[in-house]
């Protein structure tokens, strides 16, 4: 066992497969530099002091009957009670939390929130790490069950099966996870943050899960991976219009993968743009600020541009061609490493 451990988690980008991963669909993100790090040390004892340094806030609870609370609290303790309920010997221990990935924008700080807290507990401990799918599950129920926001596995995967220069594409029907090369031949990605925070378990997130499931329990199937936009038309409002989205991003995320291969990178920044529009339309998770942001990342040169996220607000990722400069605010965001402990 060890007195002192540290992880580091990164957020994502999700380059298309929006809404994709609670409906076995498929996706296509990938790891980004930002993310959060939590240092971890032994206190003895059974409590666990968490101090959230950026947000100069202190959670303090007993370890064993974690009470559920809001905010970023709910992720330390449910941190703590997964791993237990999975466990694993969680110690008495003093947590310091840092981010560099904006809170509420839509690059999965929560996801990197909840790999980087577990990681650094079990490296406290003789628990062996789970292999990183068992982890993404653990990390997916504490997001789940104790903050309330009903998302997939998407954001827990790509934190941990993040890798430099690539994409990964996810099929979440098999949980296979493939590396896709993300060579964008002078071509830069950037976000470009809207300034309209969201927050999942608040937003119409999981609204939007129980009208897929609606849609699903109407058409008899297990999920909208299994539905054609021929069964999708018996749908009603907005039902119809939840089913078409997600067929047509799957559809799309095919077709990302084979621009990347032929490198065709109008045709990916083609598919953002549909991706987006379908996101704003059947979907309806866009806001005037969110277009605002595509609006202003298309005149600047891009040559597609769309939500990330959750959606009602957060960033906007753009495909910017060779030569052109970002506008004031962007962050230019490339593939990285998975999650991992520090030295």
């Amino acid at each position: 066992m060890r007195d002192r451990a540290a992880a580091f988690a990164p957020g994502r980008v999700n380059l298309i497969g929006e809404f994709t991963d609670y409906n076995q669909g498929l996706a296509l993100p990938f790891a980004i530099s930002q993310g959060v790090t939590v240092d971890a040390a032994r206190t003895g004892g059974d409590r666990i002091e968490a101090f959230a340094v950026d947000l100069e806030a202190h959670d303090s609870f007993e370890l064993g009957r974690p009470a559920r609370t809001p905010g970023w609290r709910g992720f330390v303790r449910g941190a703590a009670g997964e791993l237990q309920r999975a466990g694993a010997q969680i110690p008495g221990a003093r947590l310091e939390i840092t981010g560099t990935v904006p809170r509420g924008s839509g690059l999965s700080s929560s996801a990197a929130l909840e790999v980087a807290l577990c990681l650094a507990l079990l490296g406290l401990t003789d628990t062996p790490i789970p292999d990183r799918l068992e982890l993404a599950q653990i990390c997916s129920r504490i997001e789940n069950e104790w903050v309330g926001a009903r998302t997939g596995l998407l954001d827990q995967i790509a934190s941990l099966y993040g890798e430099r220069d690539s994409a990964m594409r996810i099929d979440f029907r098999s949980l296979e996870v493939s590396n896709v090369v993300l060579d964008l031949r002078g071509f830069s990605l950037v976000t470009l943050d809207s300034g309209e925070r969201h927050a999942n378990a608040a937003s119409g997130y999981n609204q939007r899960r129980e009208e897929c499931a609606r849609a699903c329990e109407q058409l008899g199937v297990a999920s909208l991976r299994e539905v054609t936009l021929e069964m999708a038309d018996g749908l009603p409002d907005p039902l119809v219009a939840r089913a078409r989205h997600i067929i047509g991003e799957n559809i799309r995320v095919q077709a990302a993968v084979s621009a990347l291969q032929d490198g065709d990178l109008m045709a990916l920044g083609r598919l953002l743009d549909a991706s987006h529009a379908s996101l704003r339309d059947c979907y309806e998770v866009s806001t005037p600020a969110v277009e605002a942001t595509v609006e202003r990342l298309h005149c600047a040169g891009a040559v597609g541009a769309r939500i990330v996220g959750g959606g009602f607000g957060g960033s906007v990722l753009g495909l910017l061609p060779p030569g052109v400069s970002k506008p004031d605010g962007a962050v230019v965001v490339t593939p990285g490493p998975g999650a991992h402990l520090l030295a």
